[in-house]
């Protein structure tokens, strides 16, 4: 198994679009990239604590390659938009990409850089490509929030 941390905007429905994936074993949502230990969600919907409300998942590279989940990623969020997705706005919801490895680094930068070549967005991409930091899981009830409240969530 290998690990891969995205930022998409809202949680909720980043990790829906993750956790339905062939090849993926198991999704959290959490926080990862501030400055405060053990955040919560009331903390971090701040914004003072420069977390980003992120999906973390463990992956079966021989069933769903690293590049298959560049390819939701992108298309699940706008990556042209600074600190805001739809109706969410703040540094929590930026995109970004928390890299594990060299190799996931080199990839997510190769994708960006095929997507802005691609004429797909008149806006320049915003997408912050980084290393990883600590994984704070969040509270349980946001855990697969739109399995557990469907067909009543509208967000993500």
């Amino acid at each position: 198994m290998e690990r891969a941390t995205f930022a998409a905007g809202c949680f909720w429905g980043v990790e829906e679009a993750f956790r339905t994936l062939d090849g993926v074993a198991e999704t959290a949502v959490g926080y990862m990239g501030g400055n405060v230990e053990n955040p919560t969600y009331r903390l971090v919907c701040t914004g003072e604590t420069g977390h980003a409300e992120v999906v973390d998942l463990h992956f079966d590279p021989t069933v769903i390659s690293y590049q298959q989940l560049l390819e939701t990623f992108w298309d699940k969020h706008n990556p042209t938009t600074l600190n805001r997705q739809g109706w969410d706005i703040g540094s929590q919801y930026r995109s970004a990409i928390f890299c594990h490895s060299e190799q996931q680094r080199q990839l997510a930068e190769q994708s960006k850089a095929e997507l802005e070549a691609s004429g797909k967005y008149s806006d320049p991409i915003v997408t912050e490509i980084t290393s990883a930091g600590p994984f704070w899981r969040a509270e349980e009830y946001h855990q697969q929030y739109v399995l557990k409240n469907k067909p009543g969530c509208q967000r993500g």
